[in-house]
């Protein structure tokens, strides 16, 4: 590991133009539907926990911050939905309102660790509190704290978002000796993905403002094209100069000497470091290798899951055959059979180096 100075050349702290969700002042939670996007901008009221993982299951909410961030509030929704029904809380409904969040998706570990850190809070204030306390003083204060939690969780990822760009955009800045740099992307992993204003994509915007970018190379990202509908949409909107590209342009481009480095996102990173994210960033790791292309990697340190050893371990989500079949609504395909594994796993070996909010892992 190697500790980066976190100041930027020019001292500017961007703020993000899209964002993937917030809080109504009636307490129900907004979240985008990024399955619309770019040409449509709906926003989808959650009431409670079932709401919340219905949206995160079916799409409307991902990229693993994000994800993390909108079931932190669905934990505080299905509490203050039990609260509103006059029950008292306990442990054992706390426990159901996390599972059910869990199970809207499995692979993603930050939603797993932001229930875990609602869970927490409502352990520790039922220990503290007597039967004949909670009896009088209801759930008032349990409620409170666990909002609070859900805007901590929030607004600490907008911090680490910061904290990892400046991070990654220092080291590449120190490494990468060029003028300007071409970058390859994939998927999602800017402000629509987190509570900030991205990982990958936030190192790119520092870079940017620093005019240190030439061109950055999306993606497509089939079969659910976060790059061509989110990635591309995000970098216009900052004015980043980007390019759209099919999933199997990659290597040729690469072979055509033009690409300086590859970033990416990650949704679970284990104690070795291998990497799950988005499918296709596996091909592209050894793509990059074959090269000779640095390859990084930016996530937060709540995407390290210490729980497991090597990626072999991470479970892959498997989603609808539609997704392949199916662009939007229009069927393009023979109905066929379909193996639609949303992720894969890259081993450390192929990744230059990993960005988190704190250092540098070479």
């Amino acid at each position: 590991m190697g500790k980066i100075s976190k100041k930027t050349a020019q001292g500017v702290r961007p703020e993000p133009k899209v964002i993937p969700l917030k809080m109504q002042e009636n307490d129900n939670l907004l979240i985008l539907d990024q399955r619309l996007l770019p040409h449509k901008t709906v926003w989808v009221e959650c009431k409670d926990e079932i709401d919340t993982a219905r949206a995160i299951k079916d799409m409307l909410v991902r990229g693993a911050p994000a994800i993390g961030i909108a079931a932190a509030y669905g934990f505080y929704l299905g509490a203050k939905k039990i609260d509103k029904a006059g029950k008292l809380l306990n442990l054992a409904a706390l426990q159901k309102i996390k599972k059910t969040l869990d199970n809207s998706r499995p692979t993603a570990v930050n939603l797993s660790w932001a229930t875990e850190c609602m869970l927490k809070v409502g352990e520790q204030w039922l220990r503290h509190i007597s039967v004949a306390e909670h009896q009088k003083e209801k759930n008032t204060s349990l409620i409170l704290e666990l909002f609070n939690e859900a805007v901590e969780i929030h607004t600490e990822d907008a911090e680490r978002c910061y904290d990892m760009s400046v991070v990654g955009a220092e080291y590449i800045k120190n490494t990468l000796k060029k003028k300007k740099y071409r970058i390859l992307t994939h998927c999602n992993a800017g402000s629509l993905a987190t509570g900030g204003i991205g990982t990958s994509l936030g190192v790119i915007r520092m870079l940017h403002l620093e005019g240190k970018v030439e061109n950055v190379f999306a993606d497509e990202t089939r079969p659910y094209l976060q790059g061509s509908r989110l990635t591309a949409y995000e970098l216009m909107k900052e004015k980043i100069p980007v390019t759209l590209i099919t999933d199997s342009m990659a290597g040729f481009l690469m072979q055509k000497d033009m690409i300086d480095f590859v970033i990416v996102g990650a949704d679970r990173i284990t104690r070795r470091h291998d990497v799950a994210n988005k499918i296709g960033t596996y091909s592209l790791s050894v793509l990059a290798k074959a090269h000779k292309i640095p390859f990084f990697v930016v996530a937060p340190l709540s995407t390290f899951d210490p729980r497991l050893v090597s990626g072999g371990e991470i479970p892959i989500e498997e989603r609808s055959a539609d997704e392949v079949l199916k662009v939007g609504e229009h069927l393009i395909a023979a109905k066929v059979p379909v193996l639609n594994y949303s992720f894969d796993i890259t081993p450390r070996e192929n990744i230059t180096a990993l960005f988190h909010e704190e250092s540098v892992i070479r």
